[in-house]
C-alpha cells in the first residue's frame, strides 16, 4: 500500500521556514513540501523547484490540496493565522511562542475540536542532542533522586535584533523570555512535569532595549526539587546548558547540538553526519558509590534529530498516535511566561 504523504504549506520563508521547516518536510518521506507564502522575494523555488509560491496566507489556505499548515509568522500573528488555518480545514503546526495568552489557546482548542483539525506545537529543542542525553541520564536513575537542575540558553548579542516584533514592548510576546523561554520551559516540563509554583525574574541590560534580555524561572516541585531556567543575551562565555544534581551524582552537559548551524549552512537532515556532535562534546557524569568514592565518566550523546518531531506529526495524523507535546504543557508554558515578575 502506497504511503499517504502529507501535503504541507509554510506561511513564511524567513529563517524559521528556510532553516527549521522546509528542509524537513522536503526530505522526510512522510511529507510533501507543497506551497509557501512569499510576499516579496520569491526565493523558495531556487532551492525547491516544485514548490508553489503564494503571495498571501489567504491564497495558500484556499489550496485544497494542502493538509497541514506551518504557522511560523511573527509571534503576534500566531493566533489569527492559526485560527484562519483551522477554520480553512487545515491541521496546523504552530511555532513557539504558541500564542499570547490562555484565552487565545482556549479559543484555538475549541476551533480544533469543532473542525476536527489538529494543533501540533513546534518544540524542536526536545530533539537537541544535548537535551536528549540529559533526559536519558535523568530517567536512567544513575543520579538517584534529582535535587537540583539548571537549564540555560545563553547568547551574546549586545545590539538590538533586526526583528522589530521581538524588540518592541508593545507586543506581548517580545523579549528573550518569549524567544528562548519556550525552549527551556518545554524541556523542563517534558522531564519533570508541572511545577507547584513558579518564580519569574527578568531584566533589561542592553542599551536602548525596551524588552528583557535576561530571564530566570525558578520552578518549585514536590519533594524539594528545585529547577532553574535561565536565558541571557549577554554571556560572552556560555555556561553549561545542563547541570543536574542528584542524591547519587551530577551530570553536566554543554550546549553542543549542531543542527541549527548545519541547517543554516545548507546541510539537509538526510545527509550523513547531520546532528552528530563533534568529538570532545561528551557529557560529564560523576557518581558516588556506597563507599563514598567518586567515579567520573564521559558520555557520548545520540545524534540530534528534529525529524523526530515531524515523524510524530505523521504518526498522529495517519496512525492516531499521541503527539508528545501536549496542549497542557503549552498551557503551563503560557502561565509561566505571564507569571508576575518578581524583579519589578
Amino acid at each position: 500500500m502506497e504511503k499517504q504523504r502529507i501535503n504541507t504549506g509554510i506561511l513564511s520563508f524567513g529563517m524559521s521556514g528556510r532553516v527549521f521547516h522546509a528542509p524537513f518536510i522536503y526530505t522526510n518521506d512522510n511529507f510533501d513540501f507543497t506551497a509557501v507564502v512569499e510576499r516579496t522575494k520569491k526565493t523558495a523555488k531556487e532551492i525547491y523547484p516544485d514548490v508553489k509560491s503564494y503571495d498571501s496566507v489567504s491564497d495558500l489556505l484556499a489550496d485544497d490540496s494542502i493538509e497541514l499548515v506551518i504557522v511560523n509568522t511573527p509571534n503576534y500573528t500566531h493566533f489569527e493565522f492559526a485560527k484562519e488555518s483551522l477554520e480553512a480545514g487545515k491541521h496546523i503546526l504552530l511555532e513557539k511562542p504558541a500564542v499570547d495568552n490562555l484565552d487565545q489557546l482556549e479559543k484555538l482548542s475549541e476551533i480544533s475540536e469543532k473542525t476536527g483539525k489538529k494543533i501540533f506545537f513546534y518544540q524542536n529543542r526536545r530533539y537537541d542532542s544535548h537535551f536528549m542525553q540529559v533526559k536519558e541520564v535523568i530517567e536512567s536513575g544513575q543520579l538517584g533522586k534529582i535535587i537540583e537542575a539548571h537549564i540555560r540558553f545563553d547568547r551574546y548579542n549586545m545590539e538590538l535584533g533586526p526583528k522589530e516584533f521581538k524588540e518592541n514592548s508593545q507586543y506581548v510576546s517580545s523579549g528573550v523570555a518569549y524567544d528562548l523561554g519556550p525552549h527551556v520551559l518545554d524541556q523542563a516540563f517534558s522531564v519533570f512535569g508541572k511545577p507547584n509554583n513558579i518564580i519569574k525574574t527578568t531584566a533589561i541590560n542592553r542599551p536602548g532595549s525596551q524588552v528583557p534580555d535576561f530571564f530566570n524561572f525558578h520552578l518549585l516541585y514536590p519533594d524539594n526539587l528545585q529547577v532553574f531556567l535561565t536565558g541571557n543575551l549577554l554571556v560572552a562565555d556560555p555556561q553549561p546548558a545542563f547541570v543536574v544534581h542528584g542524591s547519587k551524582g551530577t551530570f553536566t552537559k554543554k550546549m553542543v547540538d549542531v543542527q541549527e548551524r548545519q541547517l543554516i549552512d545548507g546541510m539537509l537532515p538526510n545527509v550523513p553526519g547531520y546532528g552528530v556532535e563533534p568529538e570532545g562534546s561528551e557529557g560529564k557524569l560523576v557518581t558516588v558509590d556506597g563507599k563514598g568514592e567518586k567515579q567520573t565518566s564521559l558520555l557520548t550523546a545520540q545524534k540530534g534529530n528534529y525529524n523526530l518531531l515531524f515523524d510524530a506529526i505523521y504518526d498522529s495524523l495517519r496512525n492516531q498516535a499521541a503527539y508528545p507535546i501536549t496542549i497542557d504543557q503549552i498551557k503551563w508554558q503560557i502561565e509561566a511566561l505571564q507569571a508576575p515578575d518578581f524583579s519589578l
